[in-house]
């Protein structure tokens, strides 16, 4: 049997799987919260949820990204071609990107539309910019393309994952789960 393949640390993973799980929570709760019929005490529980949670969740993504740029990733196993390399590349970057684009429109949208935002509020963060309705409706257009930007590279995210783990069976998905594993999986069985 081959040597094991080298895993994420567990820094990485536990950085991982808390913002996957806050994102993932998140998403349902800015879809609904902005949808007609809802009532109002679930509605504004919902945008409290929404917003304050983005701002928590901020600094744990620049922690993630600051640790991925100052840790290689580690490589994948040799029986992955290379297209799906590619396309993992460029998935991970675009999670990235959305990860930075999807808070900071937020941001945007609620403190130009003059709305608070509890949790800095009550840490004395001034709302930084001024109201305006324009600005405010350009960052609500691209929180929401970007919503579903990040939702259609999450599932194609998700179904790689579960194909590596289901189907590949090539060590993909032990790399990253589970969350404070060790930074070795198992090893890959050559011939598949």
């Amino acid at each position: 049997m081959a040597d094991p393949q080298p895993g994420y640390r567990p820094a990485a993973r536990w950085l991982h799987w808390i913002v996957a799980a806050v994102v993932l929570l998140m998403i349902p709760a800015g879809l609904i919260m902005i949808r007609d019929g809802i009532s109002r005490p679930v509605q504004d529980a919902l945008f409290l949820f929404h917003k304050n949670m983005g701002v928590l969740l901020v600094p744990v993504i620049l922690v993630r990204i600051l640790y991925r740029l100052t840790h290689k990733a580690p490589p994948l196993p040799r029986t992955v071609p290379g297209w799906q390399r590619i396309a993992a590349r460029l998935s991970h970057v675009m999670l990235y990107l959305l990860l930075v684009v999807m808070p900071v429109s937020g941001f945007v949208r609620v403190r130009a539309g003059g709305f608070p935002i509890e949790l800095l509020d009550r840490l004395g963060v001034g709302p930084w910019l001024p109201k305006s309705e324009r600005v405010a409706e350009v960052a609500q257009s691209i929180h929401a393309i970007g919503a579903y930007a990040l939702i259609a590279v999450l599932a194609i995210h998700v179904a790689a994952a579960i194909q590596h783990a289901l189907i590949r069976r090539d060590g993909v998905w032990s790399r990253m789960w589970p969350p404070a594993g060790p930074g070795k999986t198992r090893a890959v069985r050559p011939g598949r």
